[in-house]
């Protein structure tokens, strides 16, 4: 990887845009980076980290730092372009973070999102590849085959890191070789070894526990007994040696305890057995003998009572035989009583009838009323044409009123047709004026609507500019009030600072502990620290100064853009509004306003006046041809008039002699039709009394006959022997109960052994059935026993065989937990095999520490003049710690081998720096062979005398055997007068810029 071209924007103390050309600073091998403390020099190497990936090493990325300069102009974008080749690739990146900036439109800030682009240069030019964060920053990691942290390390040589990790202790080395070496994949054999070690543990711990529920289980299955109060069950816990050999010895026993107890619990059910059914059989004896003796008790009385009913049984055979017989008669009776009924009410009705009839009918037979009946038909059939006639003699008269209606109603309506139509003339021009007013107010208030709308626009924006010129001026004196605060605040800040820096020695000296190493020059002994001077100013005191200053900055630009925005939006609505003033702009609206609402109020009627005006037209000309209808209908009214009054004479001379008397010819037929009614029900009511009078004689006759017939003297008897149905099968039904009783009971005394057994003793039934009862509760309670016996054993049997089979499933886990828990113990460094108890994670590390003793060791032998010499020790520290990742120094003059510490502050600097440069081969080997061109050290040459710095200048030059240039980032004086290509960052009030140098060498 080799730096072209960086060019930052905005960026830290940087505001304007600088270009730095690594090209030209690298032609010479090693260049210097300098400038006063603050400057900016730590800000390049920030930049360039920043190009590459997207973030700044360590915690200047810390949550709540920003990477935008303070000095940079509001509308200035923060940007970061670095031009570079690696793999053989000549590249861009350019880089934008997230930051805020003033809206386009209108006051305050909007945010932009963070932006890249990478472009890579062709034969035909600039490409653009991607514009992702996540491809980029892919494509520069595989480029480089770095991570951040590991390019902060190999390349950018922070101040102070390696001076750390060169007194670090193993832990912390650990750490930081374990990040650029990625040993994670030791560190996960080591985890995973651990957690298969927990997780077999946990299955050998989970098979005991499951042997120990399995036992008990037998314990419970088991139960209470004096054999096993003798052997009590193991209290083994998980993990316990012998625990498999107890659980299946406990088991046998319980099992043999187990079947003795069934055994014996079977013997004495089978004795119980017997005993039971001896007394099952006693008590069915009993109740089937007082079953017997009962039947027979129950039979004689039963006959007793038979014995006593039967004169009742003969009585009732005596009413059932009068009632068969009387059957034979009851269709005659029935047949006599409808027929007397049925001329008793036809007798009743010829006597109504004839009482209607006139007195010279009322002895009249049957032929007589048909004649009479014939002759009042044939007279009513006349009057059919006469009705007829009447009908239309009554619709001539209601036509001739309609038609004096409608006479009457036509002569109202032309009189008032005649009346409207000499108003025509005066209706139509007032209509056809109104009209026309309505339409000039129309187009008068669209012509005012065209001109009001402008109007108000321009107000508002008079209206907004009068309000933006007081808040411009607000916002102006505000901003003069506020540049002075930040430029006091500003200047109060770096009085303090200088103040500060001036007393820096003594607040150095105050962090001096006695023993141990300076971290300006590395001594360990402090014979003459600074003191402060009266007055001193302290770190909190500056900061306090810097954070008012910042307070005032932000106020001072959060004005400006308001008063930016303000004088923006006050030329817009300027000139929108024009020279006119507003309370001109005000009259001039409320004119139109006014004027706009009188016409548009008077065209509103616009379209009611001409919808008028014409209804007005269509009923003049539906009222004209009206008028000329009218008389031809009047005259056809005339005519129809005449005809009817015709018509209505002839009929009225015809129907006089049709009515005979009465008011209408419907009333004369009614009362022929009333006539005709009362003579053909009075001979219907004769034919009908003569016939049934004939009828009830022939009934009569067939009742005497079916009497006698059925063994009656008279009918009455006949008729008293009758009996309902439903009293017929009540007797019935009582003589066939005697008849089935009688016959049980002969059933009964033919049964065996009843009176054998009514001669015995009298049973009890209820002493066997109690007898019983107890034999059977001793039976159940004998059977439980056995059952229970038969299930415990049952039971255990099952659960010895689970056990069984439990504890040899527990034995290839208890051998895979013993494999796995001597593996975990040796590569987490806790076994007894591992004597230098060094886990798997440092032994791999503490090669790596090798290779970079051995490549840091070239270069420090040249820069300690052959003195000193880095090895690695894998010595335990602190007696029982581990061991794997010390690091000693060999001292050539003394022969001795020392830790570190002991080296002084020069000698600790470049002792660092030779342990830096071997690490950055280390891993650049270790990342795939990556050519790194590029390095930057970053401070500690002022900790060197000038011969140690000659040789460290010799060594760095000689980086570019492997064709490398270096950067030197240093604030040392004499640096200035040794190392010719130098980029000299100067910091000034509007911001830090870069400026290229060559200097004279000297020897």
């Amino acid at each position: 990887m080799r730096l072209h071209r960086l060019t930052v924007t905005a960026f830290g103390p940087f505001a304007e845009p600088q270009e730095i050309d690594f090209d030209a600073l690298s032609a010479a091998g090693i260049f210097l980076l300098h400038g006063p403390t603050g400057a900016g020099k730590t800000s390049v190497l920030d930049a360039v980290c920043y190009a590459l990936y997207g973030s700044v090493p360590g915690p200047r990325q810390a949550p709540g730092t920003t990477l935008r300069s303070d000095h940079a102009a509001a509308h200035t974008p923060t940007e970061v372009t670095l031009e570079l080749t690696a793999g053989g690739r000549r590249l861009e990146i350019t880089r934008r973070p997230e930051q805020e900036r003033p809206k386009k439109r209108g006051t305050g800030t909007t945010k932009d999102k963070a932006q890249s682009w990478l472009r890579e240069h062709t034969g035909e030019g600039w490409e653009p590849l991607s514009r992702s964060h996540q491809e980029i920053g892919e494509e520069v990691e595989q480029l480089l085959g770095m991570s951040r942290e590991q390019f902060c390390q190999v390349v950018l040589l922070p101040q102070g890191e390696f001076a750390r990790f060169l007194r670090a202790d193993e832990a912390a080395r650990g750490r930081l070789l374990g990040r650029l070496f990625d040993t994670r994949r030791f560190a996960a054999v080591e985890a995973l070894l651990g957690e298969r070690r927990r997780a077999a543990e946990a299955k050998v711990r989970a098979g005991d526990e499951k042997v120990l529920h399995t036992a008990q289980r037998l314990a419970q299955a088991a139960g209470d007994s004096a054999d096993l109060r003798a052997w009590p069950m193991p209290g083994h816990q998980p993990g316990d040696p012998g625990l498999a050999e107890a659980v299946r010895a406990w088991a046998a026993v319980a099992r043999c305890a187990a079947r003795e107890r069934l055994d014996v619990a079977e013997y004495a059910l089978a004795a119980v057995e017997s005993r039971h059914a001896a007394a099952r059989r006693a008590a069915e004896d009993a109740r089937e003998l007082d079953r017997l003796q009962r039947r027979h008790a129950e039979t004689v009385r039963r006959a007793a009572l038979l014995a006593e009913a039967e004169p009742e049984r003969e009585r009732v055979r005596g009413l059932l035989d009068r009632a068969r017989r009387g059957a034979l008669v009851a269709p005659a009776l029935e047949l006599r009583g409808a027929a007397s009924a049925a001329h008793l009410a036809a007798a009743h009705a010829e006597a109504s009838a004839r009482a209607q009839l006139p007195p010279t009918l009322k002895e009249a037979g049957t032929e007589q009323l048909a004649d009479v009946e014939q002759r009042l038909r044939e007279a009513l059939g006349a009057l059919g044409a006469a009705q007829r006639a009447e009908q239309r003699s009554a619709e001539i008269g209601r036509e001739r009123a309609d038609l004096e209606r409608e006479s009457r109603a036509a002569e109202e309506q032309h009189q008032e047709s005649a009346e409207w139509l000499e108003r025509w003339e005066t209706t139509r021009t007032e209509l056809q004026d109104r009209a026309d007013a309505a339409q000039q107010a129309a187009t008068l208030a669209e012509q005012l609507a065209g001109r009001l709308e402008p109007a108000r626009m321009q107000l508002n924006s008079a209206r907004r500019r009068d309000e933006l010129d007081a808040e411009a001026e607000r916002a102006a004196a505000e901003l003069l009030t506020l540049r002075e605060e930040s430029g006091a605040a500003r200047e109060r800040w770096l009085e303090l600072k200088e103040a500060r820096l001036r007393g820096i020695a003594a607040e150095l000296a105050e962090a001096l502990v006695a023993g141990e190493a300076c971290t300006v020059c590395g001594s360990a002994e402090h014979p003459a620290p600074a003191r402060p001077a009266p007055g001193h100013v302290d770190r909190a005191a500056e900061d306090a100064a810097h954070a008012l200053f910042e307070r005032a900055e932000q106020a001072r630009a959060a004005v400006e853009r308001r008063l930016a925005a303000a004088q923006e939006a006050r030329a817009e609505a300027a000139a929108a509004a024009g020279e006119a003033t507003t309370a001109e702009l005000l009259a001039l609206t409320a004119d139109l306003s006014a004027r706009h609402a009188a016409a548009h109020a008077s065209a509103a009627g616009l379209h009611a006046a001409r919808e008028q005006l014409a209804r007005a037209e269509r009923e003049h000309a539906a009222r004209s041809a009206d008028r000329q209808g009218a008389e031809t209908r009047a005259a056809a009214r005339a005519s129809r008039r005449e005809a009817l009054d015709r018509e209505q004479a002839g009929l009225e001379a015809e129907l006089a002699l049709v009515r005979d008397g009465a008011p209408t010819v419907a009333a004369r037929a009614r009362t022929l039709e009333d006539r005709v009614r009362m003579v053909s029900g009075a001979a219907t009511s004769l034919r009908r009394a003569e016939s049934t009078a004939g009828r009830l004689k022939e009934a009569d006759d067939q009742l005497a006959d079916a009497a006698f017939k059925a063994g009656f003297d008279t009918i009455e008897a006949a008729a008293d022997a009758v009996l309902p149905e439903y009293e017929r099968t009540a007797l019935q039904h009582r003589l066939d109960a005697w008849q089935t009783e009688e016959a049980l009971l002969a059933d009964r005394r033919r049964e065996s052994g009843a009176a054998e057994a009514a001669a015995l003793p009298p049973a009890a039934p209820d002493a066997a059935e109690a007898y019983a009862a107890s034999a059977a509760a001793k039976l159940r309670t004998a059977g439980s026993a056995a059952d229970a016996a038969r299930v415990r054993c049952t039971e255990l049997d099952r659960l010895s065989r689970q056990a069984e089979q439990e504890l040899r499933a527990l034995g290839p886990l208890r051998e895979a937990y013993d494999r796995v828990a001597r593996l975990a113990g040796l590569t987490a460094g806790t076994s007894a095999d591992n004597e230098r108890k060094m886990r798997l994670e440092a032994y791999v590390l503490a090669a790596r520490l090798e290779q970079v003793a051995a490549a840091a060791t070239v270069r420090l032998l040249r820069m300690s003049g052959g003195r000193y010499t880095l090895v690695h020790s894998d010595a335990r520290s602190g007696g029982r710690g581990r061991s794997g990742l010390g690091l000693h120094v060999v001292d050539a003059w003394t022969g001795s081998e020392r830790d570190t510490a002991t080296l002084s502050g020069g000698e600790t600097f470049f002792a660092s720096l030779a342990l830096a440069l071997g690490l950055a081969d280390v891993v650049t080997d270790e990342a795939g062979g990556m050519r790194l061109d590029t390095l930057f050290i970053d401070e500690g040459f002022g900790s060197l005398d000038d011969q140690a710095l000659d040789e460290v200048l010799d060594v760095l030059d000689s980086l570019r055997e492997r064709d490398r240039s270096v950067g030197i980032v240093s604030h040392v004086a004499d640096l200035r007068t040794r190392v010719q290509a130098q980029l000299e960052i100067v910091k000034q009030r509007g911001g830090s810029v870069v400026r290229h140098r060559t200097a004279a060498l000297t020897d």
